[in-house]
């Protein structure tokens, strides 16, 4: 019971997220092709949102509720091939199953189950992830 608020959430997220059209894949195509703005829109969206949550989490000095401050870590760009590598694994990706993790979920739940493969692609790729890890630079 304790995950039913997420459950709730999640499934609200789903539905903004399918009738947005931004599990469209058309909508995706044509966004890599530079048809359309709307992506572009909502990504953008999405962008001032969390820039815009992160400014007041700071200003207020919110705790989580193990009562440690809620904060980000300070990032390094250094040469920038690891963004660049990881952004461009994460675009490839996205263009070739025209879905990224978030409408990846709402395009199965709204019944498209061949996005079971590349879900299960991408856990696997975590779960890879998750084992270099300690032997990865950070």
């Amino acid at each position: 019971m304790m995950l039913f608020p997420y459950f709730l959430a999640g499934s609200f997220f789903g539905i903004v997220i399918v009738e947005a059209e931004v599990v469209s894949w058309f909508r995706i195509q044509e966004m890599f092709r530079f048809q359309s703005f709307h992506m572009y829109g909502i990504i953008g969206t999405a962008v001032l949102t969390a820039a815009v949550s992160l400014l007041i989490l700071k200003k207020f000095g919110v705790r989580s509720l193990d009562g440690e401050p809620v904060a980000t870590s300070p990032k390094t760009l250094g040469s920038g091939a690891r963004y660049l590598v990881g952004g461009s694994i994460f675009g490839l990706g996205w263009a070739l199953t025209g879905a990224c993790p978030g409408p990846m979920v709402g395009l199965i739940g709204s019944g498209a189950p061949i996005m079971l493969v590349p879900l299960a692609a991408a856990l696997a790729g975590t779960l890879a992830y998750g084992c270099c890890r300690p032997n990865l630079p950070h």
